[in-house]
This record gives structure tokens, C-alpha cells and sequence, in this order.
């Protein structure tokens, strides 16, 4: 796949410099208003392609351990992404805007002596623009272009937009990451009032049960008709304590559902739990997921919350994913693992597949749980879409 000049006029680069800063402020102010750090990812890449009119950009959040921790790239195709393999390490040209900090510009990557190749399913490219994102003096990450649309390659008018719209990334970044920090204590906060609201209203009563249930033991051959009464008062006593349970459950309302929306919120959940058990959790939404009521919303929340957790704690899978897609008039969450999978009809009672029916059933959708020993796991949700919304 050669990167070749399109010759295509057009594009900020094409336009007066109030065109440009015009641009920049709309992209700028479009970043902002996205919360989870992933989506500001994307649409900081996603951006920078546009505003230097090339045909691809990435973006590489490095990690502590010499590879990325995040990198996102625009402009090629799915397969040809997942067919080019695990993330880039900190090396080639890549490490050299780690380590120095400063931006790149190059009329042919594949020429510098700096470079050192590329996995054969990656696209090739000449024409290379590469800028940090700066925090002070710290490389939050770096943004690159790639095959500049227009002949004559990327400009030094193109580097300085770039670096201009990378300071401002940066804020954006920043911002994001506090608001998701915010958010995991949050979770915290959630986990430890849940705590309390469970030993009020429920531990009280369970040790009740307990002692009752020990009286009968000792009155069942001496004195019946008392032991009966006594197994009496704990059938009484657990149904008062389940639909107190209940009550607790229901209660809990999904965080963050109004402001940060469903997928930013699974996304976010599914992080902290991927990190809370040291598994790697990958989230997908589709772009376009149309909208459903507080009703839906929680069960979709509820349903992916219980299935990630049997995933993480049963399946001894290295990886788990959690989607959310638009199909056909239908939003559909699916939970996923290639773990070691369990007999799904020996496990109907259990793996808390009771509650999540139940909360299918509440939304008016469906579940589906396909399982099978050293097959992994498929937790499916499906809910039907409004009226007039959905993909076709």
C-alpha cells in the first residue's frame, strides 16, 4: 500500500490563516468537550489528520515499560490495523520524539537513518510530521502525520499548526485523565457506601437467622412445636433481609450514566476493573449508538458489571472485551473471553446469570449465554433501539 500525492486541493491548510485558527478553535473546543481519556484520543488524532490534510495519523501515549500504553490511529482500515499486530515499542522514529521532545518533519521517513522499518502489514508512507504533546517538560505523548494529501509534503506552516493544536491537546488530555481519576474515586466512594447501606440493612438481620437457626438445632428433640417456630422465624426473617437486598441493588444507580454517558461509563468501569485484577479489559462502542432510556441504560450497565466480573474472576482469560454495538434497529452489549468457559446449562443458577435475565427481561431484551469448557464465554444483551434510530 503506497503513499501517494492525491494533488487534492482543499483542507485548513489550503485556507487563509483565519480559516486555520478558525479550525483549530473549533477542533480545540471539540476535545474539550469529550471526558473519557480514550475519546479524547481519537479525536485529537482524528483532528490532527484533518487539520495538515493527511492521509494518516496516529497517536502513541507512552507507558513506563518501553512500549505505549495507548496509540490510536485514523486513516487505516480496521483489518489492515488488527492485521499489522500487537502496539509499536519506543523505538525508530517514535522514541526519537519520546526522548528529544521536539517536533519531526521529513520528506521521507523511509530515507532517515533514524528509521527502522515497519511490520509488513503496515501501509507505506514518505512524508512524515511528528510533534509532542507536552505537559512542562514531561512527553505526555506524541502526534504524527503521515503522506501529505497535497504534492510537495508537510510544510513548515503544517508544523506549526500541529504543535500549535498539540499544546492545546495537552490540555485537553490533562483534563480527561483528572476527570477520570475523579471518577474511579467516585467508584470507591460508591463501593463503601454500598458497604454500609448493605450492613445496615441486611447484616443485622443474617445474624439473626444465624442464631435462630442454632436455637432450632437445640430445640428440634426437646421441645418441637418451639424449634418449628424458630425455623418459622427464620423463613420470615430471610425474606425480610432478600427484599432488603433487593431494595439495596435497585438502588444503586449506575455512576455516571447522566454525565458521562453509557459507553464512556462501561469504558470507564471496565478500565478500573481490568486494573483492579490485573487483566487486560478492552472496550469497544460503535460511534453511533442510539439512545435508550435510564431503563435500558442500567440494565446494559447492570448486565456488563456482573458478566465482566465472572469473566474476571473465573475465566483465567489474559484478555476480556467488552462491546457495545448498533445492529439493525438493536443495541447489542456483548461481553467476551477466551478463558476456560464453564457447561452453561449446569450453570443456569449460578454466575449470577438469574439477575442478569432479569435485568434483560426488565428492558424488554434479550440474553444470550454461550459457554463451553476451554471454549471461553459469550455474555450477549440485546435491546431494542427507539423508534427511528439504529443502522440499517
Amino acid at each position: 500500500m503506497r503513499c501517494v500525492s492525491e494533488g487534492r486541493r482543499g483542507g485548513p491548510a489550503g485556507g487563509s490563516q483565519d480559516d486555520v485558527l478558525e479550525r483549530v478553535s473549533q477542533v480545540v473546543a471539540a476535545v474539550a468537550r469529550q471526558l473519557s481519556t480514550r475519546d479524547v484520543l481519537q479525536m485529537i488524532v482524528r483532528s490532527a489528520r484533518s487539520l495538515v490534510a493527511a492521509r494518516y495519523a496516529a497517536l502513541g501515549v507512552p507507558d513506563d515499560r518501553g512500549s505505549f500504553g495507548e496509540f490510536v490511529v485514523d486513516g487505516i482500515p480496521d483489518r489492515q490495523r488488527k492485521a499489522i499486530g500487537p502496539l509499536p515499542r519506543q523505538h525508530g522514529m517514535l522514541g526519537v520524539l519520546l526522548r528529544e521532545g521536539r517536533p519531526v518533519r521529513v520528506a521521507d521517513i523511509r530515507a532517515d537513518p533514524r528509521f527502522e522499518g515497519w511490520p509488513s502489514a503496515h501501509p507505506d508512507m514518505s512524508d512524515f510530521l511528528g510533534v509532542p504533546i507536552r505537559d512542562g517538560s514531561d512527553v505526555l505523548g506524541i502526534i504524527f502525520a503521515a503522506c501529505k494529501r497535497q504534492p510537495g509534503g508537510f510544510s513548515e506552516r503544517d508544523e506549526r499548526l500541529l504543535g500549535l493544536f498539540a499544546s492545546h491537546a495537552a490540555i485537553a488530555l490533562t483534563n480527561a485523565r483528572l476527570y477520570e481519576r475523579g471518577r474511579e474515586l467516585s467508584v470507591l466512594e460508591e463501593r463503601a457506601r454500598l458497604a454500609r447501606e448493605l450492613h445496615d440493612a441486611v447484616s443485622q438481620k443474617l445474624f439473626s437467622i444465624r442464631a435462630k437457626a442454632r436455637a432450632a438445632e437445640v430445640l428440634i428433640g426437646r421441645d418441637p412445636s418451639r424449634a418449628v417456630a424458630e425455623i418459622q422465624s427464620v423463613a420470615a426473617l430471610s425474606g425480610q433481609a432478600h427484599a432488603e437486598l433487593r431494595a439495596v441493588i435497585d438502588g444503586l444507580a449506575p455512576p455516571d450514566l447522566a454525565a458521562g454517558g453509557l459507553a464512556g461509563s462501561l469504558r470507564s468501569y471496565s478500565v478500573l476493573a481490568g486494573r483492579t485484577y490485573g487483566v487486560e479489559v478492552r472496550f469497544h462502542a460503535d460511534p453511533e449508538l442510539p439512545p435508550l432510556g435510564p431503563r435500558e441504560e442500567t440494565a446494559v450497565y447492570r448486565v456488563a458489571q456482573e458478566a465482566l466480573h465472572n469473566a474476571l474472576r473465573h475465566s483465567g482469560a489474559a484478555v476480556i472485551c467488552v462491546s457495545l454495538l448498533a445492529r439493525r434497529r438493536r443495541v447489542i452489549l456483548e461481553v467476551t473471553d477466551r478463558g476456560r468457559g464453564f457447561v452453561a446449562e449446569a450453570a443456569s443458577g449460578g454466575l449470577g446469570l438469574a439477575s442478569m435475565r432479569e435485568r434483560a427481561v426488565s428492558a424488554a431484551g434479550a440474553l444470550t449465554v454461550r459457554s463451553a469448557p476451554g471454549e471461553g464465554t459469550l455474555v450477549r444483551l440485546e435491546l431494542p433501539a427507539p423508534a427511528g434510530t439504529g443502522r440499517p
